[in-house]
């Protein structure tokens, strides 16, 4: 059967003087989907909306009709005058025209009192947001409920900015960790703070509780910065029983801390770490941290990536306390030290903590692709098995060895990235 389709506009021209939002609408799409749910027959909602009632109602509808609805956001600003709750299964939010800046979801205000804490909050497995501006929160742009088993979420070719706390929460229920988010995606997305600051120092890019096979790609994180008091959370942070998750091909540029594997006590197993790019100038903050760490995360192995910072943290990436066993580090390219803290052990070989800016495209604008053939850096890598490119997606090795860090050099200029893996 053919998806159906509807123009919330349309029909709302069909009954003048008639808001969506009535019930009477919600409970006509509600039995049409029990009633083809009744037949048997998988029934997919397509519906295109134009302002925020209308956002509104089409989530109420997909959560009243068993989920499996699409909604097309027009272009335009739509101002939430409270959380939109996501509770049904299959429910994606695109973008309708395909540009991601010009169809913008936000709530009243970036503060501890705005009226709108969470812009999305999904409870529901399968869920999708594509092509979209989510902005202004007093919590978090974006809950994944874990302790719902709001499992394989895809967040793509987004942009979030300006949360009053983390952009991305993934939570759990800390009396039941066995129940989590599982197999998440965020690919081509970017995180920001378009003051070049933080408004506080609660703040951070992803934070993932519980979070089991996840993968977080080719992103842009910028600005995640504490004005006060203490360190912002990390760009990435992927802790308190996560365990399994990929952390690969992001930029990094201007966060207090990049990416962190557990915290404390609250620790991690497993996952990959690789193919980063990681850049922090010296005047840009005042809690400026490491780069990458790794806090009772057992079986880790973080290689290739490239991290240049400034500023006067002395150490590029950290392994810490007795959990941290098994852990493999190894082809990282960094301009400072790697080291081991609080009982941690683990595998580090093949590193080069000596980098020079010149060695580096732009250092100041986060591009550490190799502007030369380092003889340091080209051809002298590790093979390791499953790294098979680079940031770029370029092939490795393109010479006769795999080179060390993020970027694996060639004199052909490599292909682009996607334009919307960059906001300047």
């Amino acid at each position: 059967m053919r998806p159906r389709h509807t123009s919330l506009t349309q029909r709302n021209r069909l009954a003048p003087g008639r808001v969506l939002r009535d019930w009477h609408w919600i409970q006509l799409f509600a039995q049409i989907a029990l009633l083809f749910a009744g037949l048997g027959v998988a029934q997919a909602a397509t519906i295109t909306v134009n302002n925020e009632s209308e956002l509104r109602a089409a989530v109420e509808v997909a959560n009243s009709s068993g989920g499996n609805t699409t909604i097309l956001v027009s272009d335009g600003v739509y101002t939430l005058t409270d959380t939109l709750y996501i509770n049904a299964p299959n429910v994606t939010l695109s973008g309708k025209s395909g540009n991601r800046a010009n169809a913008i979801i936000q709530g009243d205000a970036m503060s501890a009192n705005a009226r709108v804490g969470n812009l999305l909050r999904v409870a529901g497995s399968g869920f999708k947001l594509n092509g979209l501006t989510l902005r202004r929160s007093r919590w978090h742009l974006i809950q994944i409920v874990g302790e719902s088993n709001a499992d394989s979420p895809e967040i793509t070719n987004c942009i979030l900015q300006d949360a009053y706390e983390q952009m991305l929460k993934v939570t759990i229920d800390p009396n039941n960790l066995n129940t989590t988010s599982d197999n998440g995606l965020v690919e081509n997305c970017v995180f920001e703070y378009t003051a070049g600051i933080g408004p506080q120092y609660y703040i951070g890019g992803i934070d993932a509780h519980g979070a089991k096979n996840w993968i977080i790609r080719n992103n842009t994180f910028r600005n995640i910065i504490s004005p006060n008091t203490a360190v912002a959370e990390h760009a990435v942070h992927i802790w308190n029983t996560s365990a399994n998750n990929l952390v690969e091909k992001n930029l990094i540029v201007n966060c207090d801390r990049g990416i962190g594997f557990g915290l404390g006590d609250r620790g991690n197993s497993g996952g990959i770490i690789r193919n980063n790019m990681i850049y922090h100038a010296a005047n840009k903050g005042t809690f400026a941290d490491v780069s990458i760490a790794l806090e009772n995360s057992s079986g880790t192995q973080v290689y290739n990536n490239t991290i240049f910072t400034d500023h006067d943290y002395p150490r590029s990436i950290e392994y810490r306390f007795p959990g941290t066993t098994g852990t493999t580090i190894t082809n990282n390219l960094t301009n400072k030290a790697i080291t081991g803290r609080d009982g941690a052990s683990g595998t580090v070989s093949n590193n080069v903590t000596r980098a020079s800016r010149d060695w580096f495209v732009n250092v100041s604008e986060g591009d550490l692709h190799l502007a030369s053939g380092v003889s340091a850096a080209v051809d002298v890598g590790l093979e390791i098995s499953g790294l098979s490119d680079d940031f770029d997606g370029q092939n490795r090795p393109q010479g006769s060895g795999f080179d060390i860090g993020a970027d694996e050099y060639s004199a052909v200029a490599p292909p682009q990235p996607p334009t919307n893996l960059r906001v300047e």
